[in-house]
């Protein structure tokens, strides 16, 4: 394995050595392997695992807090795959609780049917589930039912989506950093891809039915 000194590792990651120490302090990156007083070499992991808090930071928009609790779940060798995974998944997603009242607990049923009607998982406290309701409940307050008969449809391109997602991570997810990667910022770069291209065949769609 070859090892490199600290300015080297800055050099190779782009990441500034002020930064690199604080993301080590903060538990974030491993400490290198010691070779004197106030000295250390570091090995081609760090450099990974450098370059994944970076894109965590910059394209998960991650608080270290979250990034933190995130990389103690990849080296924690018993957690399981499917458990990681959840997790990293989680951490891009935005828990907005819908508001209480008659329309939350039609949308709360209605995500139900569609969950159990489709086979999908019921995970009442993930915070897309929460997410959901509130979306359900706000169009039916609005007087969108339009967009609630059309549930199923945007259910079948979601479903389309998450397994063109998941290909990319293929059969084999024992490589954690790179699973953690694909779910964290393929999640989130991916989001802001979708809605791109949703509005661009929303324009064409548009055209060719009203033109």
């Amino acid at each position: 394995m070859k090892y490199v000194r600290m300015a080297e590792l800055s050099e190779t990651t782009g990441i500034p050595v002020p930064t690199i120490k604080y993301y080590m302090r903060e538990g974030l990156v491993a400490p290198g392997r010691p070779t004197g007083r106030n000295q250390a070499d570091y090995s081609d992991e760090h450099v990974r695992r450098l370059k994944l808090v970076r894109a965590l930071v910059e394209y998960g928009d991650l608080s270290i807090a979250v990034i933190r609790d995130l990389m103690a779940r990849i080296d924690n060798p018993e957690l399981e795959a499917f458990d990681l995974l959840g997790a990293a998944q989680k951490t891009v997603t935005p828990r907005r609780e819908p508001r209480s009242g008659p329309y939350k607990d039609r949308a709360e049923d209605r995500l139900h049917e569609l969950l159990a009607r489709r086979g999908w998982r019921i995970r009442t406290g993930d915070p897309a589930y929460r997410t959901a309701v509130g979306v359900l409940a706000t169009l039916e307050e609005v007087g969108r039912e339009d967009m609630l008969d059309a549930l199923d449809a945007y259910a079948d391109a979601a479903e389309q989506i998450a397994e063109a997602d998941l290909r990319l991570l293929g059969g084999d997810v024992s490589d954690r950093e790179r699973a953690v990667e694909i779910v964290v910022i393929g999640t989130s770069v991916g989001d802001t891809l979708i809605a791109s291209l949703r509005r661009l065949a929303q324009a064409t769609v548009g055209e060719r039915l009203y033109t």
